[in-house]
């Protein structure tokens, strides 16, 4: 099956950034990398699973959250099957678990990774 491995989760302070990646691979015969919708969920501790950022499987869409749109930027580079999420002007509603999600074109069909951890502290 597809396998996403997230990375680059940390300690950051207030206003600070971070780069989040996310390894694509395992993709079935006849599929590609550019075959998925990519995006970026976060989850807090006791709260839902939330999207905050997603781009479409040619790169030329992309939707955020309204609590992230012109902080974030998320972004995917198809000869590493890697998608990206750059954030800055970190705050204390940051601090998540960040997932990444691969999504088949055309379907309904998710794939997730393990997560990452992000937490915004001075």
């Amino acid at each position: 099956q597809v396998q996403l491995v997230e990375s680059g989760g940390g300690l950051v302070q207030p206003g600070g950034s971070l780069r989040l990646s996310c390894v694509v691979s395992g993709f079935p015969s006849g599929f590609t990398f550019t075959s998925y919708g990519l995006g970026w969920y976060r989850q807090a501790p006791g709260k839902e699973r939330d999207l905050v950022a997603e781009i479409s499987a040619n790169g030329a869409s992309t939707n955020y959250a309204d609590s992230v749109k012109g902080r974030f930027t998320i972004s995917r580079d198809n000869g590493d099957d890697t998608v990206y999420l750059q954030m800055n002007s970190l705050n204390a509603e940051a601090t998540a678990v960040y997932f990444c999600r691969a999504r088949l074109m055309f379907t309904s069909r998710d794939y997730w990774g393990r997560g990452t951890q992000v937490t915004v502290s001075s």
